[in-house]
């Protein structure tokens, strides 16, 4: 029989036998493919947008040649990418507010739910928005709002409300695309803040309980405060998504009906892959990227700017 007591002594015995080199490389074997892929998947495209967005280059027509600052001039005054930025900011303007305030109701609402199971189905349920492919979410609102053949102009004639041509209109299309946003997204949100509730300590809001029994004195001195960095995870993390949302809007009508729904990376792919103008394409995915992060560092330090005077 094999004494249990030898197994401590081996494990000590091998780690001793490691040379100092050997104990130094060792996490970077646990480490390091992980490392790689991402760097290979970040760093790499980003360089690559970096370097070419100060070249001239269209796929297929030759070498690149250095053009300074020309590609941003020429984004920054181009009609066709400030309309499509300014869409974007006005899709953000929209969904933004709405997913914030769903989520937040739909996580309060959990938090109140003394029934574990219903709490646990809802939570599944909130999982299969996201879950879903944004391009199978396109299509089947393609689908969904059809003119003639789909379910809503239909339940509307029912309701006496006539048709609508949801895929013609750009207003109508435009509301389409954010309704869609709103309830693919609106989940996440809930999700966020409800794991943010559950940090709440229980004995604080009982001691609170016992003061008021206003539900929202509760929320505004023990739940927001603990909500905020759920709050503010959610917006930034929305901000990135909305503005980089292609998939969805992509599948149902490419941007369309003209440009009503042509937000920014449609912009940009049109320019990339139907223009082939590398260089273009490139200066105004850098100015893309450092839009969303000035937001994204706006929302940051607008949540936190009372806390900091505080």
């Amino acid at each position: 029989m094999t004494n249990t007591d030898e197994t401590p002594n081996l494990a000590a015995a091998s780690t001793t036998l490691k040379t100092p080199l050997a104990r130094r490389l060792e996490p970077w074997f646990f480490v390091g493919p992980s490392l790689f892929l991402l760097l290979l998947v970040g760093l790499y495209p980003t360089i690559f947008v970096l370097y070419y967005s100060f070249h001239n280059w269209t796929m297929g027509m030759g070498p690149p040649t250095f053009a300074g600052l020309e590609n941003y001039i020429n984004a920054l005054t181009s009609p066709g990418f400030l309309d499509a930025l300014r869409r974007t900011g006005e899709f953000l303007i929209v969904t933004l507010p709405v997913e914030l305030g769903l989520g937040m109701a739909i996580a309060l609402a959990l938090d109140q739910t003394r029934n574990p199971a219903l709490r646990r189905l809802v939570q599944i349920l909130l999982v299969v928005p996201i879950a879903t492919t944004p391009s199978v979410v396109g299509m089947l609102v393609q689908l969904m709002f059809n003119t003639q053949l789909g379910i809503v102009n239909y339940l509307g004639h029912r309701l006496g409300l006539g048709q609508v041509d949801w895929l013609g209109s750009g207003t109508a299309a435009f509301g389409m695309v954010t309704v869609t946003q709103i309830w693919e997204w609106t989940p996440f949100v809930a999700l966020v803040l409800s794991a943010s509730l559950a940090t709440v300590p229980g004995d604080i809001e009982e001691a609170l309980m016992l003061e008021t029994e206003s539900f929202w004195a509760r929320f505004l001195h023990i739940k927001l405060p603990y909500m905020r960095p759920g709050i503010v995870a959610s917006l930034v993390f929305q901000t990135i998504f909305t503005v980089k949302t292609f998939d969805m809007i992509y599948s149902i009508q490419k941007g369309g009906p003209g440009n009503a729904t042509q937000m920014v990376s449609l912009k940009i792919e049109r320019i990339a892959f139907r223009g082939f103008d590398v260089g273009l394409a490139s200066a105004e995915s850098v100015l893309t990227l450092v839009f969303t992060i000035l937001l994204a560092q706006a929302v940051v330090k607008f949540l936190y700017s009372d806390r900091a005077e505080g």
